[in-house]
Order: structure tokens, then sequence, then C-alpha cells
């Protein structure tokens, strides 16, 4: 056998008893979940009734926390701790990198000659950490290093496990001296704040008093690719940039549609089992697994949850992931396109609105065309989307999600609404001036006995649509896989609360001037449906038809991430979002430098990479091939140092793109010049490699080739 036969074998091999480590999650689930969770009912246990009511109504009337109610917090949250294991705490929060952040401090403190344990309220309520290596896009100075991170107690601290013991972990937010947000839970929180205003006074007109509070809930659907841990450390490009920068198509794809929703390899599902167990234990509610599209592709779906929360539980999701993938062998890949040809790895973000007295605000009903309040929540949403459809795509943008988008499973760059076929009907109702009968579902007859009839819904799904409305909630399909979900979710909440306060306004307005609800809510819903309807289309989003005809709408097909990050400064984006304090103008800018300056920077990431895995062991293993060809057959080597040279040239004008002196110095440039240059010629040195792995000899081709990764299990 080959030492590349051997290696693949080497690849499959596992045994549970020595890599499974999660109890039965069905035997033990209502102990386990949450149990490293300080949940209200911890605290509510911990802490005297007289602090925890203050606690309780200060976040219910959304004021600060006195002093002395923090203290009882934090000892009762440093004794729970501790009582888990923990001997550090920590403020964890998620700078603009998109990844999570923490620097540890112990309990412990020193006192005549003991360790003691101590934990204020001042500890848990703000901490300073070094602030001059996160982003800031120009916010501060690099040698200014101050920055603040501030408690979030709607978000529960929770115990993160190792095996050498535990941390607590306490959400917060990351605030720069000058006070501006230097993260994305600030204006993920101050979001949702204004679409809870926005909703709750829009209620009102359709004489709901009793509601108090409007929450977004969010529930984002992850994909993901797991493969031996060996390939991946013999990948520098996967390594270095999560993604494989060479690799010739395999000869089996996922053409055969056999491993969606297939048998879930044994590893691979005793690797989820953990890391379910894992994420139940922080609380995290999973739903669904399964096997995705592409082979060695999977996906795992939460529960929806409260935007901010879920937001959380996303970067928890992620790392747990990665973290339980290497007890089985197995490293978990979240970049949006790791392997080229192939499925690449989204995140579905399920949307929607809900009221403190349990009403889901997009559930149509039984009868959608009767149902005004959900008319007006859903037209409000169509409005928001139509008018900011830039900014939603650079919520999204990045290097590797631009390799997704439009491609396999992805939905295309542009931006549109899918309603299904029973809204689409109502809605082309109101677009006439009423709208008065639903489509019904029909019943399903399979044809046998023993198979019960179903009911079948009044309209089918959508694949390829970005934004699809799939039964009480908006699903965001364009998300890259390692996003956070935090500025999305952000621009949703404050484009919608626009939106209502628009559509409000006017209906209020007909309303004291007279004119009944239902009078006056039909013109309005007409009125804002015809202006927002070109954002709305059902049909093939991959069609080249499509592209054509969005282009004749008006709709923005920005293909790119430096073109889709201006969005982030459109004088509609300023407006909005410094409307409802969301981000400030110089927030907004600090943002935009920061991702475009992002984008330069994993480029050239890959550049650098390329170059250096097709000049140091690529080349180097076509050049051995040649000789061995030459020595022992040379009328065949022709086409081989055709290709070979081929391949050096492509070389050479990679490394002459990315020469430093070759960068435009202003950023937005350079940006364009990455685009349109360097990833270019990144290409044409992949293109040659991948037809040079399909020529040397396997033994001598240095890297793990697509057979083998997405194969071996």
């Amino acid at each position: 056998m080959s030492r590349v036969r051997q290696h693949n074998v080497m690849g499959a091999q596992w045994k549970p008893a020595a890599n499974g480590g999660a109890p039965a999650m069905e035997l033990d689930a209502t102990s386990v979940f949450g149990s490293n969770v300080f949940t209200d009912e911890v605290a509510k246990e911990l802490i005297d009734s007289a602090h925890y009511d203050q606690f309780k109504a200060a976040l219910a009337a959304g004021e600060p926390i006195g002093l002395e109610t923090a203290n009882a917090i934090a000892a009762a949250m440093m004794d729970w701790a501790i009582s888990k294991g923990a001997t550090h705490y920590t403020h964890w929060f998620q700078p603009l990198t998109g990844k999570t952040a923490e620097k540890h401090d112990s309990f412990y403190e020193p006192s005549e000659g003991k360790a003691i344990a101590a934990f204020k309220g001042k500890d848990l309520i703000q901490a300073e950490p070094d602030a001059s290596s996160f982003p800031s896009g120009g916010i501060r100075a690099t040698f200014e290093a101050r920055g603040y991170t501030a408690w979030d107690p709607t978000s529960p601290a929770f115990i993160l496990e190792n095996p050498n013991g535990a941390t607590l972990c306490i959400p917060t937010a990351f605030v720069s001296w000058t006070g501006e947000a230097l993260d994305t839970k600030i204006p993920l929180l101050r979001s949702m704040a204004a679409l809870s205003n926005s909703a709750v006074s829009a209620l009102q007109l359709f004489g709901d008093t009793e509601t108090k509070h409007v929450f977004t809930t969010a529930g984002a659907e992850q994909e993901y690719f797991l493969i031996p841990e060996h390939y991946y450390y013999e990948r520098p490009d996967l390594v270095t940039t999560g993604r494989t920068l060479f690799g010739a198509k395999p000869p089996k794809g996922h053409e055969l549609d056999d491993h969606y929703f297939g048998s879930i390899p044994e590893r691979v599902l005793a690797c989820m089992m953990e890391f379910e167990y894992e994420l139940a234990k922080v609380g995290v509610p999973i739903k669904t697994r399964h096997n995705e599209v592409a082979p060695a592709q999977y996906e795992v779906a939460p529960i929806f949850e409260s935007s901010n929360l879920s937001a959380d539980h996303q970067q928890l999701i992620m790392q747990t992931m990665q973290n339980v993938a290497r007890k089985y062998g197995l490293v978990c890949l979240l970049h949006e396109k790791p392997f080229a040809g192939v499925n690449g790895s989204g995140k579905h973000n399920n949307w929607s609105m809900g009221t403190d007295m349990g009403s889901n605000l997009l559930n149509p009903g039984d009868n959608p065309h009767d149902n005004l309040q959900f008319l007006f929540f859903c037209t409000a949403v169509i409005a928001a989307v139509n008018k900011h459809q830039g900014l939603l795509r650079a919520t999204i943008a990045s290097a590797g999600n631009d390799h997704r988008l439009g491609a396999n499973e992805a939905p295309p760059a542009i931006i549109s609404v899918y309603l299904g076929d029973l809204l689409a009907d109502i809605f082309e109702q109101i677009e006439k001036g009423a709208a008065t009968t639903s489509k019904e579902g029909g019943i399903l007859e399979l044809g046998s006995p023993v198979l019960p009839p179903l009911p079948a819904d009044a309209g089918d799904r959508n694949r390829t649509s970005p934004f699809a409305f799939t039964g009480n909630k908006f699903e965001f399909r364009a998300l890259g896989s390692n996003q956070s979900i935090s500025d999305p979710n952000t621009v949703l909440n404050t484009i919608v609360a626009e939106s209502i306060d628009e559509m409000a306004g006017k209906l209020k307005a007909a309303v004291d001037g007279g004119a009944s609800l239902e009078d006056a809510l039909g013109p309005i819903l007409t009125e804002t449906y015809n202006a927002s309807k070109r954002i709305v289309f059902n049909g093939d989003g991959y069609s080249e038809e499509w592209h054509a005809e969005a282009e004749q709408r008006g709709l923005l097909n920005l293909r790119t991430t430096p073109e889709a990050l201006k969005q982030w400064l459109e004088p509609t984006t300023v407006e909005t979002l410094g409307k409802y304090n969301v981000l400030s103008d110089r927030e907004l800018h600090s943002r935009y430098d920061v991702y475009i300056e992002q984008y330069v920077i994993k480029v050239n990431i890959e550049a650098e990479t390329a170059y250096d895995i097709a000049k140091s062991m690529l080349l180097p293993a076509a050049i051995r091939y040649l000789g061995e060809v030459k020595a022992a057959a040379p009328q065949l080597a022709g086409s081989i140092e055709t290709l070979v040279n081929e391949f050096d040239a492509a070389i050479t004008k990679l490394e002459t793109a990315n020469l430093d002196e070759n960068h435009p110095t202003d950023i937005i440039a350079e940006a364009d010049y990455m685009r349109d240059g360097v990833l270019p010629a990144i290409e044409g040195v992949r293109e040659v490699a991948d037809k040079l792995e399909r020529v040397v000899a396997d033994d001598l081709w240095p890297l793990p080739k697509y057979s083998e990764m997405l194969f071996v299990k």
C-alpha cells in the first residue's frame, strides 16, 4: 500500500471508547441544560430578596443597577462560580474582529499570607481591558490603550469548562475611552430598544395597551465542515486562511445529492452529540442537526431566542464546535467557501418580532388577509428591506462570502424578498386596493391506506432567495458561516423601526382625522407596498434573467465586498442609524474603515500563502516529476514541461501583483486593487496548480486532495 493510501486509512481511524466523552443528553437533559448558567432561578436563590427585586426592577425599567445591589449580585455570582470549579472570571466581549475576546482575572487575592476570594460589584459592572490592539477604525490612535467593558445584565453569565479548571464568563459591551462602541453588542442592544419603542407605539394604534415591550428574535442555522485533523495540518492554506487555495475538483462532489439529510457518520454524530451536550450546559438550545449538501458538510440550528442572547449563543456555538471537534480527530471549518466548486457554508438568520404578551407580530394567522396587524408589520419589513437593500448587503460582506454568494446553495448578492404564493396573492390584492381572500392549502393523498393524508401549505419555499418569509418569520439567508449575526440583526431592527414609524405616523394622522382603523390602513398598505414592490421576487434567484430584471427594477447588485461596504456610509444609512442612536456618523465610519481594512488584510494573507505554497511546495513537486518523466519517458515530458513553465510564470505574476510598492496607499483604492489585481493573480496560480495536481504522480503531490479530505470519514 502506498504512503498516500496508508495516510487515508489512518485518517479514517476512530475508537469511540477513546474519544467519546458526553453522557447521553436524552438521559439527563433536564439537569444538564443551563447547569453552567447563572440563570434567573440561580440568582433568585442566591441573592437576598431585596437586592434581587431591585435588580429585576432596574432591568424592567431599563435603569442602571445600584452599586449595593451589584455587590450582592457579584458575591452570589462568585460563590456560584467557585462551586462550579471556577478560579477566574472574564469580561467576555465581541470586538469588531467578529470574534470574542476575554482577559481572565483571578478571584483570589493575597491577604495576610493567605489567598481569599474577592469579587465586588465594581468588578462585575466594569473592567478596563487594553484596547490598543483591537480595531477601532480611527476612533482612537494605536498608542491610546484605554477601553472599557460594561456588564450586559440581559445576557446571563456562564461557566466555560476546561480540563484544568473553569472560568466565569460575564457578557459585556466594549466601549472606547471617549464613549464610542468598539464592539457589535452595543449597537445591537440600541437597535432592539429602538424597534421596541416603535413597535409598542404602533400596537397602541391597533388597540393593544397591554404590550410594554417588543423584542426581536433570531435563530441562525449554522453550516460547517468537519475534516480529519491531520489533513488540515498538512494544508497550510487551511491553517492560515480557512480555505483551500489549491485543489482540483474531485471525481465525485455533491452531484449525486446523496449526502443531504443522509445518515450521519458515527464519528461525526458522536462529535455532534458532545458539542450539543457542552452547549446545553451553557444554555444554548440546539434543535436540529443533519448532513448538508456537500460531502463532509453539516448543519446545526438552535431554537430562536432574543436577538441579543442569540448573538451571544452563536459565538459560543462556533467556539464549542471547534473545540470539541479536536477531541474526535476532526477540525471544524467555518469559512464560507473552504472548497472551490463545492457547496459553501452559510448561516440562515431567522428573524421575527414578538411581544411581552406572547404574540408573534409576523404570524399571519389562519386568514392573513383579515389580519390587519400582521399586514401592517409585514409591509413595514418589505418597505425597510427595499429602502435599505444595500445596507443589508453590506452587513454580510466579507472576502470569504464573496466566493460563496450566488454559488450552489447560496443566494445571489442581489437582495430581494420572497413572500411565497399565499402572501404574494394577498399583496397583489393590496396592490390593487384591498385584500379580501387568502389562499388555502390542500390535502396530499399519498395513494396508500397506511399513509395518512398530509395537509399541504398554500405555497412552496424558495432556496435561492436571500430574504424569504417562512411562515412566521423572515429568513435572511445570505450570512457567511463564520460571521457574527450582530450586524445583520442590528440593521434589521433599526430599518424596520424606521419603517414602522413612517407607516404608524400616517395611520395615526388618518385616525386622528376621523377615519376608522380599517379604512385608514388600507390605503397606507397599498401606497407602501406599491412603493416597495420592486424588492419582491418569488422566482429563481440564480437565473441570468433575474439579474437582468433586477437591474431594470433598480435593485443593487453589489457583487464584491469593496462595493458593498460603501453602503455603510450612504446618506440614508447615516441618517437612519443616527436618528435612532444606534450608530453615530463617527461609529459608522469606524466600522467601514475596520471592515475594508480586514478585507485587504485577508486577501493579502491569501496571496502570501498561495505564493509560499506554490513556490516552495507545488513547483518543486512538479519539477521533480518532470525530471522523472524526462528520465523515464522523455516523449511524454512536453505537455508537463509546458504546465510547469505556465505555473512558474503565474507565480511570478502573483509575486509582482502583491509587491508592497504596487499597492495603492489609500485603503479604499487598495481594496479595489486587491479585488481586481491580486485575487485574479491568486486564481491564475490556482488554475495551473489544479491542472498539475491531476498530472503529477500521486506520491509526489504534497497536499491532501479534495477526494481525501471530503470523503475520508
